[in-house]
């Protein structure tokens, strides 16, 4: 049974690479995309990820 409420999975896509995060958000909180700086292996190195729809 899936589970209910605001918490989404959303998927973060890496701006250098084809590299994703996935993890969840809450969208009551936080209903624009969101932009995190993380660290991309296959470059190697610190880049921005952004929320893919």
């Amino acid at each position: 049974m899936a589970k209910t409420g605001p918490r989404n999975q959303i998927a973060l896509k890496s701006t250098e690479s084809d590299h994703r995060y996935y993890t969840s958000k809450n969208r009551r909180n936080q209903q624009g995309r969101l932009e995190i700086k993380k660290y991309d292996p296959t470059v190697r190195k610190h880049v921005v990820y952004r929320e893919e729809r």
